[in-house]
Protein backbone atom coordinates (compact mmCIF):
# COMPACT_ATOMS: atom_id res chain seq x y z
CA UNK A 1 0.00 0.00 0.00
CA UNK A 2 1.35 3.75 -0.93
CA UNK A 3 1.42 5.37 2.31
CA UNK A 4 1.22 9.08 0.19
CA UNK A 5 -2.38 8.03 -0.60
CA UNK A 6 -4.20 7.45 2.60
CA UNK A 7 -5.66 10.44 3.59
CA UNK A 8 -6.99 11.09 -0.23
CA UNK A 9 -10.26 10.13 -1.70
CA UNK A 10 -10.50 7.15 -3.35
CA UNK A 11 -12.93 8.54 -6.00
CA UNK A 12 -10.02 11.43 -6.83
CA UNK A 13 -7.36 8.54 -7.66
CA UNK A 14 -7.13 5.09 -9.22
CA UNK A 15 -4.38 4.06 -7.02
CA UNK A 16 -5.78 5.32 -3.80
CA UNK A 17 -8.84 3.64 -4.68
CA UNK A 18 -6.60 0.47 -5.27
CA UNK A 19 -5.20 1.34 -1.95
CA UNK A 20 -8.46 1.65 0.04
CA UNK A 21 -9.62 -1.93 -1.64
CA UNK A 22 -6.48 -3.57 -0.23
CA UNK A 23 -7.31 -1.83 2.92
CA UNK A 24 -11.17 -3.41 2.98
CA UNK A 25 -9.77 -7.07 1.65
CA UNK A 26 -11.42 -6.36 -1.24
CA UNK A 27 -8.45 -6.62 -3.71
CA UNK A 28 -6.53 -9.50 -5.29
CA UNK A 29 -3.08 -9.22 -6.04
CA UNK A 30 -1.79 -11.38 -8.75
CA UNK A 31 1.95 -11.76 -8.82
CA UNK A 32 2.43 -15.02 -10.78
CA UNK A 33 2.11 -14.38 -14.74
CA UNK A 34 -0.99 -14.23 -16.08
CA UNK A 35 -1.38 -14.34 -19.82
CA UNK A 36 -3.25 -11.42 -21.70
CA UNK A 37 -4.45 -13.86 -24.26
CA UNK A 38 -8.01 -15.14 -22.70
CA UNK A 39 -6.43 -16.17 -19.17
CA UNK A 40 -6.93 -12.25 -18.07
CA UNK A 41 -10.36 -11.73 -19.05
CA UNK A 42 -11.18 -15.97 -17.91
CA UNK A 43 -10.51 -14.56 -13.93
CA UNK A 44 -12.21 -11.17 -14.47
CA UNK A 45 -15.04 -12.55 -16.24
CA UNK A 46 -15.46 -15.37 -13.34
CA UNK A 47 -14.73 -12.46 -10.21
CA UNK A 48 -17.67 -11.02 -11.97
CA UNK A 49 -20.28 -13.74 -11.69
CA UNK A 50 -19.02 -14.69 -8.44
CA UNK A 51 -18.86 -11.05 -6.98
CA UNK A 52 -14.80 -12.02 -5.77
CA UNK A 53 -12.22 -9.51 -4.91
CA UNK A 54 -10.92 -7.04 -7.80
CA UNK A 55 -8.17 -8.91 -9.52
CA UNK A 56 -4.73 -6.52 -9.80
CA UNK A 57 -2.39 -8.61 -12.44
CA UNK A 58 1.24 -7.36 -11.39
CA UNK A 59 3.08 -9.57 -13.54
CA UNK A 60 1.26 -9.40 -17.40
CA UNK A 61 2.99 -11.89 -19.61
CA UNK A 62 4.77 -9.87 -22.66
CA UNK A 63 5.14 -6.34 -20.45
CA UNK A 64 7.84 -4.22 -21.21
CA UNK A 65 9.07 -0.75 -20.02
CA UNK A 66 6.19 -0.19 -17.59
CA UNK A 67 3.48 -1.22 -20.11
CA UNK A 68 1.41 -2.13 -18.15
CA UNK A 69 -0.15 -4.16 -15.23
CA UNK A 70 -3.46 -4.75 -15.20
CA UNK A 71 -6.78 -4.47 -12.89
CA UNK A 72 -10.23 -5.65 -13.04
CA UNK A 73 -13.73 -5.46 -11.69
CA UNK A 74 -13.77 -1.56 -10.80
CA UNK A 75 -17.32 -1.14 -10.27
CA UNK A 76 -18.98 -4.86 -9.39
CA UNK A 77 -20.50 -6.29 -6.59
CA UNK A 78 -18.96 -7.93 -3.38
CA UNK A 79 -19.83 -11.15 -2.12
CA UNK A 80 -20.98 -9.55 1.35
CA UNK A 81 -24.57 -8.71 1.60
CA UNK A 82 -23.50 -5.93 4.29
CA UNK A 83 -20.83 -4.49 1.52
CA UNK A 84 -22.21 -5.74 -1.65
CA UNK A 85 -22.15 -1.82 -2.83
CA UNK A 86 -19.29 -1.48 -1.00
CA UNK A 87 -16.48 -1.06 -4.06
CA UNK A 88 -19.21 0.80 -5.89
CA UNK A 89 -19.77 3.32 -2.82
CA UNK A 90 -15.41 3.39 -2.69
CA UNK A 91 -15.72 5.14 -6.99
CA UNK A 92 -17.59 7.87 -5.14
CA UNK A 93 -15.89 8.36 -1.78
CA UNK A 94 -18.32 7.02 0.39
CA UNK A 95 -18.16 4.23 2.91
CA UNK A 96 -17.28 0.70 1.96
CA UNK A 97 -21.05 -0.44 4.11
CA UNK A 98 -23.00 2.39 1.53
CA UNK A 99 -26.92 1.68 0.74
CA UNK A 100 -28.27 1.79 -2.31
CA UNK A 101 -30.08 5.26 -0.79
CA UNK A 102 -26.85 6.36 0.04
CA UNK A 103 -25.44 6.21 -3.41
CA UNK A 104 -28.02 7.39 -4.83
CA UNK A 105 -28.16 10.68 -2.74
CA UNK A 106 -24.54 11.59 -3.37
CA UNK A 107 -25.20 11.55 -7.09
CA UNK A 108 -28.65 13.50 -7.04
CA UNK A 109 -26.81 16.09 -4.88
CA UNK A 110 -24.26 16.26 -7.49
CA UNK A 111 -26.54 16.38 -10.41
CA UNK A 112 -28.35 19.61 -8.40
CA UNK A 113 -25.10 20.86 -7.11
CA UNK A 114 -23.83 24.15 -9.08
CA UNK A 115 -20.85 22.69 -11.63
CA UNK A 116 -17.38 22.64 -9.96
CA UNK A 117 -14.61 23.47 -12.95
CA UNK A 118 -11.52 21.94 -12.69
CA UNK A 119 -7.94 23.18 -11.83
CA UNK A 120 -5.55 23.23 -14.75
CA UNK A 121 -1.84 22.00 -13.50
CA UNK A 122 1.43 22.05 -15.05
CA UNK A 123 2.17 18.32 -14.94
CA UNK A 124 1.00 15.22 -13.22
CA UNK A 125 1.85 11.34 -13.33
CA UNK A 126 0.73 10.74 -16.45
CA UNK A 127 3.47 12.30 -18.01
CA UNK A 128 5.92 10.17 -15.98
CA UNK A 129 6.85 8.00 -19.16
CA UNK A 130 6.08 9.16 -23.24
CA UNK A 131 6.45 6.82 -26.54
CA UNK A 132 5.59 8.09 -29.57
CA UNK A 133 5.49 8.12 -33.54
CA UNK A 134 7.34 4.95 -34.51
CA UNK A 135 8.08 3.94 -31.20
CA UNK A 136 4.48 2.46 -30.73
CA UNK A 137 3.17 -0.12 -31.85
CA UNK A 138 -0.28 -1.65 -30.58
CA UNK A 139 0.36 -4.95 -32.04
CA UNK A 140 3.31 -5.57 -29.27
CA UNK A 141 1.44 -4.51 -26.32
CA UNK A 142 -0.19 -6.60 -24.04
CA UNK A 143 -3.43 -6.02 -25.11
CA UNK A 144 -5.86 -8.69 -24.09
CA UNK A 145 -8.21 -10.62 -25.94
CA UNK A 146 -10.83 -10.96 -23.54
CA UNK A 147 -13.08 -13.26 -24.67
CA UNK A 148 -12.24 -16.50 -27.06
CA UNK A 149 -14.87 -15.33 -29.70
CA UNK A 150 -14.15 -11.62 -30.02
CA UNK A 151 -13.06 -10.21 -32.92
CA UNK A 152 -9.42 -8.85 -31.80
CA UNK A 153 -7.52 -7.72 -28.75
CA UNK A 154 -9.74 -4.82 -26.86
CA UNK A 155 -7.25 -2.45 -25.35
CA UNK A 156 -10.53 -0.09 -24.67
CA UNK A 157 -13.05 -1.38 -22.52
CA UNK A 158 -12.96 0.95 -19.30
CA UNK A 159 -11.04 3.94 -19.93
CA UNK A 160 -12.31 7.49 -21.14
CA UNK A 161 -12.89 9.00 -24.37
CA UNK A 162 -11.57 12.49 -24.37
CA UNK A 163 -13.53 14.81 -27.42
CA UNK A 164 -14.46 18.44 -27.98
CA UNK A 165 -17.16 20.23 -30.14
CA UNK A 166 -15.82 22.64 -32.74
CA UNK A 167 -16.27 25.54 -30.70
CA UNK A 168 -14.53 24.55 -27.88
CA UNK A 169 -17.31 24.95 -25.33
CA UNK A 170 -18.59 21.44 -24.82
CA UNK A 171 -16.04 18.98 -24.06
CA UNK A 172 -16.99 15.06 -23.53
CA UNK A 173 -15.81 12.35 -22.02
CA UNK A 174 -17.25 9.19 -22.49
CA UNK A 175 -16.72 5.18 -22.47
CA UNK A 176 -16.89 3.23 -25.39
CA UNK A 177 -14.70 -0.03 -26.55
CA UNK A 178 -11.75 -0.07 -28.75
CA UNK A 179 -10.07 -2.52 -30.33
CA UNK A 180 -6.52 -2.66 -31.90
CA UNK A 181 -7.02 -2.37 -35.69
CA UNK A 182 -3.07 -2.02 -36.25
CA UNK A 183 0.17 -1.00 -35.30
CA UNK A 184 -1.12 2.44 -34.70
CA UNK A 185 -4.96 2.69 -35.10
CA UNK A 186 -7.76 1.38 -32.92
CA UNK A 187 -10.97 0.80 -34.59
CA UNK A 188 -14.10 2.48 -31.75
CA UNK A 189 -17.98 1.23 -31.70
CA UNK A 190 -19.41 4.91 -32.16
CA UNK A 191 -23.42 4.32 -32.01
CA UNK A 192 -25.99 6.78 -33.19
CA UNK A 193 -27.22 9.41 -30.61
CA UNK A 194 -24.41 8.76 -28.89
CA UNK A 195 -22.36 12.13 -27.64
CA UNK A 196 -19.35 11.11 -29.78
CA UNK A 197 -21.66 10.49 -32.73
CA UNK A 198 -22.85 14.00 -32.22
CA UNK A 199 -19.60 15.60 -31.60
CA UNK A 200 -18.62 13.47 -35.02
CA UNK A 201 -21.23 15.18 -36.92
CA UNK A 202 -20.43 18.83 -35.76
CA UNK A 203 -16.49 18.53 -37.19
CA UNK A 204 -17.76 16.78 -40.34
CA UNK A 205 -20.31 20.26 -40.90
CA UNK A 206 -17.15 22.13 -40.61
CA UNK A 207 -15.11 20.09 -43.76
CA UNK A 208 -12.37 18.02 -41.40
CA UNK A 209 -11.32 14.92 -41.87
CA UNK A 210 -9.92 14.62 -38.69
CA UNK A 211 -10.65 15.73 -35.15
CA UNK A 212 -8.08 15.58 -31.77
CA UNK A 213 -8.89 12.79 -29.57
CA UNK A 214 -7.61 11.40 -26.46
CA UNK A 215 -8.16 8.47 -24.43
CA UNK A 216 -7.41 8.64 -20.65
CA UNK A 217 -7.15 5.18 -18.95
CA UNK A 218 -7.33 4.47 -15.07
CA UNK A 219 -8.44 7.79 -14.42
CA UNK A 220 -9.93 8.72 -10.75
CA UNK A 221 -13.08 6.46 -10.46
CA UNK A 222 -15.52 9.42 -9.84
CA UNK A 223 -14.42 10.12 -13.52
CA UNK A 224 -15.30 6.93 -15.02
CA UNK A 225 -18.57 6.52 -12.88
CA UNK A 226 -19.30 10.33 -14.72
CA UNK A 227 -18.24 9.23 -18.31
CA UNK A 228 -20.39 6.45 -18.15
CA UNK A 229 -23.25 8.60 -16.92
CA UNK A 230 -25.57 9.75 -19.36
CA UNK A 231 -25.44 13.21 -19.02
CA UNK A 232 -27.38 15.58 -21.11
CA UNK A 233 -25.97 17.17 -24.03
CA UNK A 234 -23.46 19.81 -23.16
CA UNK A 235 -22.89 18.77 -19.84
CA UNK A 236 -18.82 18.53 -18.35
CA UNK A 237 -18.09 15.35 -16.86
CA UNK A 238 -15.31 17.12 -15.70
CA UNK A 239 -17.86 19.64 -14.10
CA UNK A 240 -19.91 17.19 -12.96
CA UNK A 241 -17.20 15.19 -11.40
CA UNK A 242 -16.03 18.49 -9.61
CA UNK A 243 -19.65 18.73 -7.75
CA UNK A 244 -19.11 14.70 -7.30
CA UNK A 245 -15.87 15.33 -5.34
CA UNK A 246 -16.90 19.12 -3.61
CA UNK A 247 -13.49 20.29 -5.43
CA UNK A 248 -12.06 20.92 -8.46
CA UNK A 249 -10.14 17.75 -10.48
CA UNK A 250 -6.48 17.98 -11.66
CA UNK A 251 -6.22 18.03 -15.46
CA UNK A 252 -2.84 18.45 -17.62
CA UNK A 253 -3.52 19.77 -21.00
CA UNK A 254 -2.56 16.65 -23.85
CA UNK A 255 1.30 16.55 -25.72
CA UNK A 256 -0.35 17.11 -28.81
CA UNK A 257 -3.85 19.03 -28.41
CA UNK A 258 -5.57 21.38 -26.08
CA UNK A 259 -7.98 18.61 -24.60
CA UNK A 260 -7.18 18.03 -20.66
CA UNK A 261 -7.06 14.63 -19.25
CA UNK A 262 -7.22 13.99 -15.01
CA UNK A 263 -3.91 14.89 -13.81
CA UNK A 264 -3.29 11.21 -12.12
CA UNK A 265 -4.75 8.86 -14.90
CA UNK A 266 -2.40 5.82 -15.64
CA UNK A 267 -1.88 5.98 -19.10
CA UNK A 268 -3.08 8.66 -22.24
CA UNK A 269 -3.43 8.05 -25.67
CA UNK A 270 -3.57 11.03 -27.97
CA UNK A 271 -4.46 11.39 -31.40
CA UNK A 272 -6.86 11.96 -34.26
CA UNK A 273 -10.26 10.32 -34.39
CA UNK A 274 -10.73 10.30 -38.67
CA UNK A 275 -13.88 11.52 -39.65
CA UNK A 276 -13.66 9.34 -42.77
CA UNK A 277 -11.64 6.78 -42.53
CA UNK A 278 -13.08 3.29 -41.20
CA UNK A 279 -11.90 0.08 -40.29
CA UNK A 280 -13.96 -3.14 -38.73
CA UNK A 281 -14.84 -3.73 -35.14
CA UNK A 282 -16.11 -7.05 -33.51
CA UNK A 283 -17.76 -8.65 -32.98
CA UNK A 284 -17.21 -8.40 -29.07
CA UNK A 285 -19.01 -10.90 -25.96
CA UNK A 286 -21.09 -7.67 -24.42
CA UNK A 287 -22.87 -6.77 -21.30
CA UNK A 288 -26.48 -8.80 -22.44
CA UNK A 289 -24.59 -12.10 -22.01
CA UNK A 290 -25.47 -12.99 -25.39
CA UNK A 291 -23.41 -13.53 -28.64
CA UNK A 292 -24.54 -14.41 -32.38
CA UNK A 293 -22.28 -15.32 -35.03
CA UNK A 294 -22.40 -12.13 -37.44
CA UNK A 295 -19.77 -10.47 -38.93
CA UNK A 296 -17.98 -7.08 -38.09
CA UNK A 297 -19.22 -3.43 -38.80
CA UNK A 298 -17.15 -1.03 -40.08
CA UNK A 299 -16.76 2.34 -37.36
CA UNK A 300 -14.56 5.17 -37.23
CA UNK A 301 -11.08 4.68 -36.60
CA UNK A 302 -8.30 6.25 -34.03
CA UNK A 303 -4.77 6.98 -34.69
CA UNK A 304 -2.78 6.81 -31.92
CA UNK A 305 0.45 9.28 -32.41
CA UNK A 306 1.95 9.55 -28.73
CA UNK A 307 2.12 7.69 -25.08
CA UNK A 308 2.15 8.99 -22.04
CA UNK A 309 2.14 6.85 -18.62
CA UNK A 310 2.92 6.42 -15.04
CA UNK A 311 5.41 4.27 -13.87
CA UNK A 312 4.45 1.06 -13.17
CA UNK A 313 0.79 1.77 -15.39
CA UNK A 314 -2.22 -0.29 -14.72
CA UNK A 315 -4.70 -0.67 -17.75
CA UNK A 316 -8.02 -0.94 -16.14
CA UNK A 317 -10.33 -3.54 -18.55
CA UNK A 318 -13.87 -4.50 -18.31
CA UNK A 319 -14.44 -8.07 -19.50
CA UNK A 320 -18.73 -7.59 -20.19
CA UNK A 321 -21.05 -10.78 -19.87
CA UNK A 322 -23.58 -12.37 -17.86
CA UNK A 323 -24.32 -10.49 -14.14
CA UNK A 324 -22.46 -8.97 -12.70
CA UNK A 325 -19.77 -6.49 -13.90
CA UNK A 326 -19.30 -2.64 -14.76
CA UNK A 327 -21.57 -2.73 -17.78
CA UNK A 328 -24.51 -3.76 -15.14
CA UNK A 329 -23.90 -1.00 -12.43
CA UNK A 330 -23.09 2.13 -13.97
CA UNK A 331 -26.18 1.73 -16.13
CA UNK A 332 -27.61 1.05 -12.85
CA UNK A 333 -26.45 4.28 -11.79
CA UNK A 334 -28.19 6.11 -14.00
CA UNK A 335 -31.43 5.73 -12.14
CA UNK A 336 -30.96 8.57 -9.69
CA UNK A 337 -31.07 10.62 -12.87
CA UNK A 338 -35.08 9.57 -13.53
CA UNK A 339 -35.57 10.10 -10.04
CA UNK A 340 -33.87 14.36 -10.59
CA UNK A 341 -36.06 14.25 -13.71
CA UNK A 342 -39.35 13.01 -12.15
CA UNK A 343 -39.16 15.60 -9.44
CA UNK A 344 -38.60 18.01 -11.96
CA UNK A 345 -42.48 17.26 -13.82
CA UNK A 346 -43.96 17.32 -10.47
CA UNK A 347 -43.91 13.16 -10.58
CA UNK A 348 -43.97 11.94 -6.64
CA UNK A 349 -41.21 9.48 -7.45
CA UNK A 350 -39.20 8.73 -3.91
CA UNK A 351 -36.78 6.56 -5.56
CA UNK A 352 -35.17 4.85 -8.27
CA UNK A 353 -33.51 1.34 -8.71
CA UNK A 354 -32.34 -1.15 -11.79
CA UNK A 355 -32.25 -4.47 -10.35
CA UNK A 356 -29.26 -6.12 -11.87
CA UNK A 357 -30.64 -9.53 -12.02
CA UNK A 358 -32.81 -8.06 -15.14
CA UNK A 359 -29.29 -7.21 -16.50
CA UNK A 360 -30.36 -3.81 -14.85
CA UNK A 361 -33.11 -3.45 -18.76
CA UNK A 362 -35.75 -2.81 -15.61
CA UNK A 363 -35.86 0.16 -13.77
CA UNK A 364 -38.38 0.60 -10.32
CA UNK A 365 -39.74 3.77 -9.47
CA UNK A 366 -40.86 3.74 -5.52
CA UNK A 367 -44.06 6.23 -5.45
CA UNK A 368 -44.81 9.18 -2.73
CA UNK A 369 -48.71 7.50 -2.11
CA UNK A 370 -49.74 10.23 -0.38
CA UNK A 371 -48.92 12.93 -2.76
CA UNK A 372 -49.89 10.29 -5.71
CA UNK A 373 -53.27 10.78 -3.43
CA UNK A 374 -53.41 14.54 -4.03
CA UNK A 375 -52.75 14.24 -7.35
CA UNK A 376 -56.11 12.81 -8.47
CA UNK A 377 -54.66 11.07 -11.62
CA UNK A 378 -55.23 7.66 -13.22
CA UNK A 379 -53.05 4.90 -13.75
CA UNK A 380 -53.24 5.66 -17.43
CA UNK A 381 -52.30 9.01 -16.93
CA UNK A 382 -49.63 8.76 -14.85
CA UNK A 383 -47.70 5.76 -16.79
CA UNK A 384 -48.19 7.50 -19.69
CA UNK A 385 -46.82 10.66 -18.36
CA UNK A 386 -44.22 8.53 -17.13
CA UNK A 387 -42.98 6.61 -19.93
CA UNK A 388 -42.96 9.85 -22.26
CA UNK A 389 -40.73 11.74 -19.79
CA UNK A 390 -38.63 9.27 -18.82
CA UNK A 391 -38.40 7.04 -22.23
CA UNK A 392 -37.51 10.22 -24.40
CA UNK A 393 -34.89 11.18 -21.81
CA UNK A 394 -31.21 9.52 -22.59
CA UNK A 395 -31.14 7.63 -19.47
CA UNK A 396 -33.58 5.81 -20.18
CA UNK A 397 -31.54 4.53 -23.51
CA UNK A 398 -30.86 0.79 -21.78
CA UNK A 399 -33.72 0.82 -20.05
CA UNK A 400 -36.98 -1.49 -21.36
CA UNK A 401 -39.64 -2.26 -18.81
CA UNK A 402 -40.16 0.68 -15.56
CA UNK A 403 -42.28 -0.76 -12.65
CA UNK A 404 -44.03 1.95 -10.51
CA UNK A 405 -44.64 0.50 -7.41
CA UNK A 406 -45.74 2.38 -4.03
CA UNK A 407 -43.26 3.38 -1.09
CA UNK A 408 -44.13 0.18 1.13
CA UNK A 409 -41.90 -1.64 -1.63
CA UNK A 410 -37.90 -1.94 -0.68
CA UNK A 411 -37.60 -2.04 -4.64
CA UNK A 412 -33.42 -2.15 -4.30
CA UNK A 413 -35.15 -5.94 -2.66
CA UNK A 414 -35.93 -8.04 -6.01
CA UNK A 415 -37.67 -10.70 -4.31
CA UNK A 416 -39.69 -7.79 -2.82
CA UNK A 417 -40.41 -6.18 -5.85
CA UNK A 418 -41.15 -9.17 -8.00
CA UNK A 419 -44.01 -9.57 -4.94
CA UNK A 420 -45.50 -6.23 -5.49
CA UNK A 421 -44.99 -7.20 -9.49
CA UNK A 422 -46.92 -9.81 -9.69
CA UNK A 423 -49.56 -9.42 -7.14
CA UNK A 424 -50.28 -5.64 -8.23
CA UNK A 425 -50.20 -5.40 -12.13
CA UNK A 426 -52.62 -7.39 -14.28
CA UNK A 427 -51.11 -8.28 -17.46
CA UNK A 428 -53.11 -6.89 -19.80
CA UNK A 429 -54.91 -3.67 -18.27
CA UNK A 430 -51.34 -2.57 -16.35
CA UNK A 431 -49.31 -2.48 -19.16
CA UNK A 432 -48.52 0.78 -21.12
CA UNK A 433 -46.43 0.01 -24.36
CA UNK A 434 -44.25 2.63 -25.80
CA UNK A 435 -43.44 2.13 -29.79
CA UNK A 436 -42.24 5.25 -30.72
CA UNK A 437 -39.27 5.72 -28.59
CA UNK A 438 -35.46 4.85 -28.83
CA UNK A 439 -34.43 1.33 -27.88
CA UNK A 440 -30.82 0.04 -26.98
CA UNK A 441 -29.59 -1.10 -30.61
CA UNK A 442 -28.18 -3.95 -28.83
CA UNK A 443 -31.05 -5.50 -27.12
CA UNK A 444 -31.67 -8.93 -29.40
CA UNK A 445 -35.34 -8.77 -28.74
CA UNK A 446 -35.89 -5.60 -30.93
CA UNK A 447 -32.93 -7.00 -33.26
CA UNK A 448 -34.03 -10.45 -33.87
CA UNK A 449 -37.96 -9.65 -33.10
CA UNK A 450 -38.90 -6.16 -33.90
CA UNK A 451 -41.48 -5.27 -36.60
CA UNK A 452 -39.87 -2.00 -37.74
CA UNK A 453 -36.65 -0.33 -37.04
CA UNK A 454 -34.34 -2.37 -34.47
CA UNK A 455 -33.69 1.09 -32.47
CA UNK A 456 -37.61 2.36 -32.15
CA UNK A 457 -39.70 0.89 -29.80
CA UNK A 458 -40.47 -1.86 -27.36
CA UNK A 459 -40.57 -0.02 -24.21
CA UNK A 460 -43.21 -0.96 -21.34
CA UNK A 461 -44.31 0.78 -18.58
CA UNK A 462 -46.09 -1.64 -15.83
CA UNK A 463 -48.58 -0.09 -13.45
CA UNK A 464 -48.10 -1.86 -9.83
CA UNK A 465 -50.03 0.34 -7.83
CA UNK A 466 -53.74 -0.97 -6.78
CA UNK A 467 -56.62 1.82 -7.43
CA UNK A 468 -57.05 2.31 -3.44
CA UNK A 469 -53.25 3.82 -3.84
CA UNK A 470 -53.97 6.51 -6.42
CA UNK A 471 -56.74 7.67 -3.95
CA UNK A 472 -53.37 7.67 -1.19
CA UNK A 473 -54.64 4.45 1.14
CA UNK A 474 -53.08 1.38 1.16
CA UNK A 475 -55.53 -1.54 3.31
CA UNK A 476 -53.23 -4.01 3.12
CA UNK A 477 -49.94 -5.44 4.37
CA UNK A 478 -47.11 -7.95 3.13
CA UNK A 479 -47.20 -10.84 4.57
CA UNK A 480 -43.97 -12.32 6.43
CA UNK A 481 -42.02 -12.54 9.27
CA UNK A 482 -41.60 -8.76 10.22
CA UNK A 483 -45.02 -7.47 9.91
CA UNK A 484 -47.11 -10.67 11.29
CA UNK A 485 -46.28 -11.10 14.88
CA UNK A 486 -45.76 -9.19 17.93
CA UNK A 487 -42.49 -8.09 19.14
CA UNK A 488 -42.53 -10.22 21.83
CA UNK A 489 -42.84 -13.07 19.54
CA UNK A 490 -39.98 -12.33 17.53
CA UNK A 491 -37.75 -11.37 19.80
CA UNK A 492 -38.28 -14.52 21.32
CA UNK A 493 -37.86 -17.02 18.37
CA UNK A 494 -34.91 -14.73 17.14
CA UNK A 495 -33.25 -15.13 20.83
CA UNK A 496 -33.33 -18.90 20.79
CA UNK A 497 -33.19 -19.33 17.23
CA UNK A 498 -29.82 -21.44 17.15
CA UNK A 499 -31.11 -23.13 20.94
CA UNK A 500 -33.50 -25.37 18.24
CA UNK A 501 -30.86 -26.51 16.18
CA UNK A 502 -30.77 -23.39 13.26
CA UNK A 503 -27.55 -21.68 11.94
CA UNK A 504 -27.88 -17.93 12.64
CA UNK A 505 -29.37 -16.03 9.98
Amino acid sequence: MDSSTLNQNPAADFRTFIDVLLKDNDLAEINCEVDPHLEVGAVVRRVSEVNGKAPLFNNIKGAKGGLWRMFGNAACLRNNEEERYGRIARNLGLARNARWADISQKLQAALKAPPVPPNVVATGPCKQNKIEGNEIDLNRLPVPLLHKDDGGKYIQTYGMHVLQAPDGNWTNWSIFRGMVHDNRHIVCLVGGGQHVSIIFQKWKEEGKTEIPWALALGVPPAASIAAALPLAENVSEAEFVGALLGKPLDLVTCELSDLLVPANSEIVLEGTLSLTEKGYEGPFEDYLGILFKEGRRAMPLFKVNTITYRDSAILPISVPGRITDESHTTVLLAAPQMVTLLQQHNIPVKEAFAPLETMATWCALQIDIEKLGQMKTTPEELCNKIGKIVFNDKSAMLTNRILVVGDDVAIDDFKELMWAFVNRCHPSKDEYVFDDVTVHPLSPYMHYKGTGRASCGGKIVSNCLLPMEYEGQRSFRSVDFNRSYPVSVKDKVIAGWEDMGFERA
